[in-house]
């Protein structure tokens, strides 16, 4: 039964992280397992409800998966611990405020909290998803990946607007410059017109386990208060890193994740002994 299980999560993940409906044979040779036990197990799978067929005989995860994951999503201690950082950076800076986390090269959003006094039209949501070199959140993530993940990433990177920095030297060379100033900035590379902020935020360990920023309009973002506006951003960032006992069972998931994504990918360094000058040489992947 405990194999069967393991078994039938295997699939529910490989399904989830594909992100497209797989045939059966396609999902049996992801998950390393026989075509008849995948089609078994795909079968109760469908009668729970947690995966479901297309018309053309392909499987792809349900809806009840994102159902489960939101009732669970509350007791992530780094949602908790953030919620009071949040507030506090929405009443100082009047922006819209992200608490984001990075799956493979996506950024997911835990949390957000809206400007009530300087609303802006909506691009994000509270489990939704975008490519992270798109945003600031996503990029204050990426900078502290390892070299290896970052230099393959180089080299896959869509353009969401004109400004979106795709060109992969171009790409590396911004993972340096974040590093070397401890933030992110996005400027209209996922939207037009909106800009962002963001800092990442450390585990006790120096592993970067999440991202805290703020988006509003480029006017806004970009005009006289930027600096003022770094500084809380990063004030954020830092306050989170050191909150006792914040992000440990979240920091714990991530390492699993991280373990799939990039078994090379090394620890970022904390808030405290981070220094561009000790910070590794990026290669360009298939250049």
């Amino acid at each position: 039964m405990n194999n069967t299980l393991i078994k039938g999560l295997c699939l529910l993940e490989v399904l989830a992280r594909r992100g497209e409906p797989m045939g059966v044979s396609e999902l049996a040779s992801a998950a390393g397992m026989p075509k008849s036990g995948v089609h078994r197990l795909l079968q109760a799978l469908v009668d729970e409800r947690y995966v479901e067929q297309s018309c053309t005989g392909r499987y792809r995860v349900s809806i009840k998966l994102w159902e489960v994951a939101s009732a669970a999503l509350p007791g992530f201690d780094l949602r908790r611990h953030a919620e009071s950082v949040m507030h506090t950076l929405l009443e100082d800076t009047g922006e819209s405020v992200h608490l984001s986390v990075l799956d493979q090269r996506d950024v997911v959003y835990v949390h957000k909290l809206e400007a009530a006094t300087n609303p802006v039209r909506a691009y994000s949501q509270i489990g939704g998803r975008v490519p992270a070199h798109c945003v600031a959140t996503g990029k204050a993530m990426m900078a502290f990946r390892g070299p290896r993940w970052l230099s393959i990433t180089a080299g896959h990177l869509a353009p969401a607007t004109a400004n979106t920095i795709v060109e992969p030297r171009a790409f590396l060379a911004e993972m340096a410059q974040i590093r070397a100033r401890g933030y992110a900035r996005n400027g209209g590379e996922w939207r037009l017109g909106i800009n962002g902020l963001a800092a990442p935020i450390f585990d006790d360990a120096g592993t970067v386990v999440g991202a805290i920023g703020i988006s509003g309009p480029a006017s806004r973002l970009d005009g006289p208060r930027r600096d003022a506006l770094i500084a809380q951003v990063l004030d954020a960032g830092q306050t989170l890193s050191t909150m006792s006992g914040t992000v440990s069972p979240h920091a714990l998931l991530l390492s699993v994740t991280n373990h799939w994504n990039d078994v090379s990918a090394a620890p970022a360094p904390s808030y405290a002994a981070r220094d561009a000058r000790h910070q590794p040489e990026f290669e360009l992947a298939g250049h």
